[in-house]
């Protein structure tokens, strides 16, 4: 569904894109990291399309500024690595298809590392944050675990590593699938009793449910091996902006910076 999502996404992204160019997606970040000297020497803009709202990796704050953990790195490691760049808050599916048209040079949205991903074409960065997949019910739910789910519905995110899980654990559990294309849908889809539960990425669910103060509950027991994130290109003469993320993500670790920025967000 993902793979057919973005192909249709792609032919119609172009006039999207040309209309929201003027305007920069991450604020003051952004403009520090124009502001900074420009390793390559050429003046390039580097185009980074990301998600809308996938807290606390990218979301936009009361303030109306588009912020979070990937949002956060990306400044830093452009400011070490001195490049210049713009991030698009375009959505999951969009910000694949941006990719995929050439109408961004890379993304980067919480998206984990997967066998099945290289093999379509993403290539990664190294690893930034290692994240795990779990199941999500309503706080007064009687559901326990999966063998509750037969005969009933659960809600996933479309092309995410929630929807694989929950996909891979389908059959063996008897439940149907319903699919959204944002997180907060999906969640609003729980809470109203059109499903039962969710699939989400752990530290993103963690955080939606205490900031959001949402009446849901991780269940124990229920999260996966997990998978890292990274920042990914899907056209190899790109290369040099994955080379560039992942000395500069060496570097804000060793410096600290990396820790900073995690701390920030996830406490």
């Amino acid at each position: 569904m993902k793979k057919a999502l973005s192909l249709l996404m792609a032919a119609t992204l172009a006039l999207g894109l040309a209309a929201c160019g003027g305007n920069s997606a991450n604020g003051d970040a952004n403009n520090d990291a124009a502001n900074s000297s420009d390793a390559s020497g050429d003046g390039k803009t580097w185009v980074i399309a990301s998600d809308t709202v996938f807290k606390p990796f990218e979301y936009t704050d009361a303030s109306g500024n588009f912020v979070g953990i990937d949002v956060d790195l990306v400044a830093a490691i452009a400011e070490d690595q001195g490049f210049n760049y713009e991030i698009k808050s375009l959505g999951w599916d969009a910000a694949i298809a941006a990719c995929q048209a050439g109408q961004a040079d890379g993304m980067i949205a919480g998206a984990s590392i997967t066998d099945e991903r290289k093999e379509s074409g993403w290539i990664f960065s190294d690893g930034y944050y290692q994240a795990t997949q779990t199941m999500t019910v309503a706080e007064d739910s009687d559901i326990t675990g999966f063998e509750d789910l037969s005969g009933k519905t659960v809600a996933v995110k479309t092309g995410t590593q929630g929807a694989a899980y929950a996909e891979s654990l389908k059959d063996q559990y008897g439940f149907e699938i319903t699919y959204f294309e944002d997180s907060p849908t999906m969640y609003q889809a729980v809470l109203g009793g059109q499903t039962v539960a969710c699939f989400e990425d752990t530290p993103i669910m963690a955080s939606s449910i205490k900031d959001g103060d949402l009446a849901l509950k991780i269940l124990e027991d229920t999260a996966n091996e997990g998978a890292p994130y990274g920042f990914a290109i899907f056209n190899a003469d790109n290369q040099e902006l994955i080379d560039m993320f992942n000395a500069g993500l060496a570097n804000i670790k060793e410096n600290g910076k990396y820790d900073e920025i995690i701390a920030k967000y996830l406490g």
